[in-house]
């Protein structure tokens, strides 16, 4: 990872340092841009402007940071101020409590008992049992609940458990339907990551057809990258990262801090198999957002290529794994605005921080 002191808000001149081949490649793939933002502080306000952001100076000339995918299409604005603006909507008591009293209310507590089942039945794993979700969203649409009740309480052993499970829970799902080949694997990690119940569990679905949307998306995109550049968009799209200083490669595993994340502190991983070192890295990315960065609350997306034969081609897509930081769960306001929705990602955390902290983590 990086092992400098650059920052989002210097993109440009990072780039611009790059040697001709690096340099090409990145702004093949990403477009950038930095605009300065004025503003007028009225003298009633400079007292508070001083005690929030350190300075007038700091907020009458903001610097603003706009990275584009081209390629993709995903598109973040970066504002290192935001990370400083006020928050008045906090919960009042300790998030701690309100997670206890979920401990006493606990429908996944006796999983066996109190939610049903597939089909096909159960997969039992050591620290966790499937179920089927009572309210579905696709025909194949299963939880992989946690004996533990904190989503935080994981551990390696634990996370192998929680995607064997899944893979065999897949496994049993194609016995009955072998065209259903489109795996999925999600994780909502509490309430502000949108999980409507506190227990910790995942989302595993087996689509048939073709795969969800956006998956499907990337992979139409990366076959159109193919074509037009000869190269894969995967392995180029981690050159790019790499040359920024926003990549490493650990084993067959590419670890990105995303430069156009959905949200603040987006990671991506991506290798050729869902091997047990992938796995492994999974767990020190997630150890890593719990231990170093304090995240509690994150949404996990792993993605693999079909489990049987298709007839769209998906040469070169890897498994894809993708980790975004959810914010505080003491705020009560979302961080999910209508400018994410409906225009571009607004971000207030840094890629090459958070590259420097994985690169601590992950050695």
């Amino acid at each position: 990872m990086a092992a400098n002191n650059f920052s989002l808000d210097r993109l440009d001149e990072v780039v611009g340092s790059l040697p001709a081949p690096e340099r090409e490649l990145v702004e093949r793939i990403y477009a950038i841009s930095v605009v300065d933002g004025g503003v007028r502080v009225p003298p009633g306000m400079r007292d508070w402007v001083r005690q929030q952001f350190g300075s007038i100076e700091t907020v009458s000339q903001q610097k603003i940071v706009r990275v584009t995918n081209k390629v993709t299409g995903e598109d973040v604005l970066f504002s290192r101020l935001r990370a400083l603006r006020p928050i008045e909507c906090k919960v009042e008591r300790n998030p701690a409590a309100t997670i206890g009293d979920d401990v006493k209310s606990d429908l996944f507590d006796d999983p066996f008992h109190n939610t049903p089942e597939d089909t096909f039945g159960r997969v039992v794993g050591k620290y966790c049992v499937t179920a089927s979700n009572v309210a579905k969203f696709d025909a194949f649409h299963g939880l992989v609940i946690f004996n533990d009740f904190s989503p935080l309480d994981f551990t390696r052993e634990k996370i192998d458990d929680y995607i064997d499970v899944a893979l065999e829970w897949a496994r049993k799902a194609r016995e009955v339907q072998p065209e259903a080949r489109y795996f999925a694997f999600i994780w909502n990690s509490l309430w502000r990551a949108g999980a409507s119940i506190g227990h910790g569990h995942a989302h595993v679905m087996l689509a048939g057809g073709r795969h969800y949307a956006r998956i499907d998306r990337l992979r139409q995109t990366a076959v159109s990258y193919r074509q037009g550049y000869g190269d894969s968009y995967f392995k180029d799209l981690f050159q790019a990262h790499r040359a920024a200083g926003c990549a490493v490669q650990k084993g067959e595993v590419s670890i990105l801090a995303h430069l156009t994340p959905f949200k603040d502190k987006e990671v991506i991983l991506m290798s050729d198999e869902l091997t047990p070192s992938f796995k492994g890295v999974i767990y020190e990315v997630l150890a890593c957002f719990r231990d170093r960065l304090g995240v509690t609350s994150f949404n996990l997306s792993l993605v693999t290529p079909p489990l049987a034969e298709t007839e769209e081609s998906w040469e070169g897509f890897p498994v894809m794994l993708r980790v975004v930081d959810r914010g505080d769960v003491s705020e009560r306001a979302s961080d999910v605005g209508g400018m994410t929705i409906y225009a571009a990602g607004v971000i207030s955390s840094d890629p090459f921080e958070l590259a420097r902290q994985l690169g601590q983590c992950l050695g």
